[in-house]
């Protein structure tokens, strides 16, 4: 293993360098610092041209200057932007720090949804469930982005904004997505024609009856989970993961889930108390969360069974879970002063930029105020990249599920959960291996088009900015890290490879 790090560690080194040459030669071949002053009528203009190639040291050759640039760079130096005098690093903060935040929520949660929609669409195969999710996913792979962006800030930006004006009941809309969603479920649990029809009604009633609720009980003028609203989820997903990946006859897994949520709920009351008097910040978010892993982890080993991993397994599920919710309610306790304030005008959904500014706000409001930023440009890229997971996972599944190993299995009796979440679902995640890691470059890559489109500055506007404005240092320091990054993905897809499969083994 180590000399196979080794080895993959320099060439990467070389590939780098090998990199950064090609692109300084092709990049100082494009960009032309002086193209402004070229066409001034400045009477000066002799002498400003003087400076800048001093400045720029543009009278050497491109080689001379690469060598000066590729010492500053390994010195730490990434450069400095010569317009606006800001050096690299200070750009790149900002600009990495938006990136994460803007792109890495809509991956995560396009994977999550792409990875569970896929296994069921493959599970149900030739049904109108699976017809109508192969549907969907080519029609939104095919939008381009920019044009979801648009539709978004119209509709569910100022539409949202004006309906959190005044809520009202919009009673054939309500029944047309209750029967969306009725019918999803339906497709998606299967069973006889008489189970589909009651998991449709009972869908379609649960959903339109929420919706009413919310809208008639006041609770968008002031929404929060609560109390009962945290320990019901917790205590439904404990038994919903519990059943999915040990099975409700494993009963020290379901206790050992059932025992974290009613821990995770204990905590939530304390919490409130603790952040009462303590102010939050991302450090302490941090600490806590470690702690609900560790707790959670401990309380699967306690419980143990046949299978102590797998306790700990959907315990630690379990207290994410829980702490997901309970972070999500504290922040929702600030809407209302956040929605009332001198600056957000009952306007909470944003259509641009990363942050409201001139607003007077603690840790929870800075959080809310984020994530409604978030909220449109995370819609957009999930919708465009779930379409694109969901096909890869219902392929690979299907595929696997052809396997001899597959007919082996059920033949022997194993029971359906069995095959498919022990013995399907780690060999079907192998072509997400190859694709998921590459994607995560983008997190740094930035989305050029979102982040123009929604105003946000990060990786992607900054390469463009740079390359508008001349600036080689910025373009240099943007394909070193994508390069490097693109590199270590690619490892850590070699690496996934040989925890999903255990017949992979990395060359040492």
């Amino acid at each position: 293993m180590l000399r196979f790090l080794l080895r993959r560690f320099f060439l990467a080194l070389g590939t780098l360098l090998v990199l950064s040459v090609l692109v300084y030669f092709m990049v100082d071949l494009a960009l032309d610092p002086l193209a402004d002053l070229r066409q001034s009528t400045s009477p000066n203009k002799a002498d400003l041209v003087a400076r800048r190639v001093a400045l720029l040291k543009l009278d050497e050759p491109w080689w001379v200057r690469y060598f000066d640039w590729l010492g500053g760079f390994v010195r730490g130096d990434l450069g400095m932007a010569w317009r606006t005098q800001q050096t690299v690093a200070s750009q790149l903060q900002g600009a990495v720090t938006t990136s994460i935040s803007l792109v890495l929520s809509a991956t995560v949660l396009a994977l999550m949804l792409g990875i569970m929609i896929g296994i069921v669409s493959a599970l149900r195969q030739y049904t109108g469930f699976d017809y109508s999710i192969t549907l969907v996913s080519f029609v939104l792979y095919s939008l381009p982005v920019f044009w979801v962006a648009v539709l978004l800030k119209q509709f569910m930006a100022i539409g949202m904004n004006d309906f959190l004006d005044n809520p009202t009941l919009n009673v054939p809309v309500t029944a047309v997505i209750s029967a969306v969603f009725g019918l999803f479920w339906a497709g998606a649990l299967g069973g006889s024609p008489r189970r589909k029809i009651l998991v449709f009604a009972a869908a379609t009633l649960i959903t339109g009856g929420t919706w009413a609720f919310i809208v008639f009980s006041g609770w968008l003028d002031a929404p929060r989970l609560g109390f009962f609203g945290v320990g019901i989820i917790g205590f439904a997903f404990a038994v919903i993961i519990t059943m999915a990946f040990a099975g409700l006859n494993n009963k020290r897994a379901l206790y050992s889930a059932l025992t974290t949520a009613a821990v995770g709920l204990g905590v939530y009351y304390g919490l409130q108390w603790l952040w009462f008097y303590v102010p939050a910040d991302f450090w302490q978010i941090v600490l806590l969360l470690v702690s609900a892993i560790a707790v959670a982890m401990l309380i699967g080993w306690l419980w143990g069974g046949p299978d102590r991993g797998v306790s700990m397994r959907g315990a630690v599920i379990v207290a994410l879970i829980m702490s997901v919710m309970t972070f999500i309610d504290r922040v929702l306790q600030v809407y209302p002063e956040y929605y009332h304030s001198s600056v957000i005008r009952g306007r909470p959904i944003a259509t641009i930029g990363a942050q409201t500014p001139n607003l007077n706000a603690d840790f929870w409001m800075a959080n809310l105020d984020r994530f409604t930023h978030l909220l449109l440009p995370t819609v957009a890229l999930v919708l465009i990249s779930f379409a694109g997971y969901t096909r890869y996972q219902r392929g690979s599944m299907l595929e696997v599920l052809s396997q001899e190993y597959i007919r082996t299995a059920r033949a022997k009796g194993l029971s359906e959960r069995v095959v498919i979440v022990r013995h399907a679902l780690r060999n079907a995640l192998m072509p997400l291996a190859s694709i998921i890691p590459v994607d995560l470059v983008a997190v740094i890559g930035g989305a050029v088009i979102t982040e123009t489109i929604f105003g946000w500055s990060g990786m992607g506007k900054l390469f463009i900015d740079s390359m508008q404005n001349s600036e080689i240092d910025p373009v240099m320091a943007y394909v070193m890290i994508t390069g490097a990054l693109a590199m270590t993905a690619n490892l850590l897809a070699d690496l996934l490879y040989a925890v999903l499969d255990p017949r992979i083994r990395v060359n040492a």
